[in-house]
């Protein structure tokens, strides 16, 4: 057998909404109330059960009593009848059964008082119902007995006569049924009511009661918006200082969150003091050695081109020592202009035709590699964006320059630019082998760079994407990829300049 759920039970559990701690606390608490009604209410109908048929067991015996004691009835007269007989006798009320077993044979009847202008004050029970009257012992113990039909049940009280006959007397149930289930009808109703109206102010004291964790939890939840991860955070969101009172459960709870967020700010101011730090020493270190760097850059070639020959190694050292300048050098300049957006410089905006500016940098790409096949896709019109033309051909040429590097010869490289609700967007999209799904998620970051899967030949600082996406983020736009095995595509979006030089958005 399996152990999984079955799916319509996955899916019940699934689409099942689960109840807040206010809905709980509400729903215990009529639940509760309406227990402690139901258990009221059962003891209250058995007792009164016990007492009403007490009352009854008491007038069975009076109504017994008079049948052997009382003064008799005898047709015609008023005076008294001896030897005694119960069916005659004086004072029985109304529905009062009398019986006697005479000879193995029953006869009962029912006072029906209806019937004394017709000359039958008695009413006789049926064969059926006399037989059910035989099973009454004579204990002195009186019997509830259910004679059905009209007649219903019986408090039946069984004795033996001086004359040695059984005789029975019975008084009718129906006044305690009808008062049980009136009590029951009555006390449903009024508890009902109480559950409800216990169940509203409850409402409205269990709301009261939680607004503190209410507060609690939005400040939580504004905390959970900040940015964290990245920049400057003031952090200066704290929980009331009314809900922080440690004499109460919920003041422990907003202090230890205050102490929390005050322990997180601190790192945090310590994190960025640290990456500014780190951000100064790059940008210093990066302008303090373009001065050298181009000194041995200069060097190397004006050695190379002087008129002497130089031996062979020589020669070979020579060109290595430029062209690994050339490299440092592209390296430093990645990382100064990094260290330039990290601090927040603000970017030179002016009107840019990023058709133009794509087409040149795929053109420049075709030259770099050849080996590769460049495709571009523009629409009929120009588009225009504002923003640095140098950083963004600088965007175009990376996004290229990643496809170009990082995927074989003979791969399809399309480049395409379109518009969409006020955004330009720039695609680059690629048939190469794609990024591991384990590297995907920090393309962006500094210094990634892809598995062996994607070639590196031509080499790579594992900066190019992340100047892509701080100089992105510097236009107030946004890039994000997508790839799998056979396609790898960049997106890069940038409001749009309209012709009276507002932005689109």
């Amino acid at each position: 057998m399996s152990s999984n759920p079955p799916r319509a039970d996955r899916r019940a559990r699934a689409g099942s909404r689960p109840w807040s701690l206010r809905r709980r606390l509400i729903a215990q608490l009529a639940a509760l109330l309406a227990l402690v009604c139901l258990v009221v209410g059962v003891v209250t109908e058995f007792a009164l059960h016990d007492f009403l048929v007490g009352q009854i067991d008491v007038r069975l015996a009076a109504a017994s009593d008079r049948g052997q004691h009382g003064p008799q009835r005898t047709p015609g007269t008023n005076g008294p009848k001896t030897p005694p007989d119960p069916l005659l006798a004086v004072g029985q009320s109304e529905g009062t059964l009398l019986g006697r077993v005479r000879g193995g044979a029953i006869g009962a009847y029912v006072i029906d008082q209806s019937a004394v202008l017709a000359g039958r004050p008695f009413t006789r029970v049926t064969d059926e119902q006399a037989q059910q009257l035989l099973a009454v012992q004579p204990n002195g113990r009186p019997r509830t007995v259910d004679l059905g039909g009209r007649l219903n049940s019986y408090r039946v009280l069984a004795i033996r006569s001086p004359r040695g006959e059984l005789e029975l007397v019975g008084l009718p149930m129906f006044g305690v049924s009808a008062t049980l289930w009136r009590l029951g009808f009555v006390f449903g109703g009024v508890a009902l009511g109480g559950i409800l109206v216990a169940g509203f102010f409850g409402a409205i004291t269990i709301r009261r009661t939680m607004a503190p964790l209410d507060r609690l939890a939005a400040t939580a939840a504004r905390v959970s918006e900040l940015p964290l991860d990245r920049g400057e955070v003031a952090l200066s969101e704290r929980v009331p200082e009314v809900d922080t009172d440690p004499r109460t459960e919920v003041g422990k709870v907003g202090s230890a969150i205050n102490r929390m967020l005050g322990h997180i700010a601190d790192a945090l101011a310590a994190r960025q003091a640290s990456e500014s730090r780190v951000r100064q020493f790059v940008a210093d270190a990066s302008h303090e050695l373009r001065t050298p760097l181009a000194a041995i850059r200069g060097y190397a070639e004006l050695t190379r081109r002087t008129g002497e020959q130089l031996p062979p190694d020589v020669a070979f050292a020579m060109s290595r020592v430029e062209s690994e300048s050339a490299r440092m050098t592209t390296l430093v300049e990645d990382l100064l202009l990094l260290a330039r957006l990290d601090s927040g410089r603000p970017v030179v905006h002016e009107p840019v035709d990023l058709s133009r500016l794509v087409a040149d940098a795929v053109a420049d790409s075709h030259v770099a590699g050849p080996d590769h096949k460049w495709l571009l896709e523009l629409p009929g019109e120009p588009l225009t964006v504002l923003g640095d033309s140098g950083q963004l051909h600088q965007i175009v040429l990376n996004l290229l320059g990643n496809a170009r590097t990082h995927t074989p010869a003979g791969t399809t490289v399309t480049t395409s630019l379109s518009t969409n609700d006020g955004w330009v967007t720039l695609s680059v999209v690629d048939d190469g082998p794609g990024i591991p799904p384990e590297i995907l998620p920090d393309v962006f970051e500094r210094f990634a760079r892809g598995d062996t899967s994607r070639s590196r030949a031509a080499g790579s600082t594992g900066l190019g994407l992340a100047i892509v996406a701080a100089v992105v983020a510097a236009h107030s736009g946004r890039v994000m990829v997508n790839s799998r095995p056979g396609r790898t595509e960049f997106l890069a979006w940038f409001p749009q300049l309209r012709d009276g030089g507002n932005i689109q958005q």
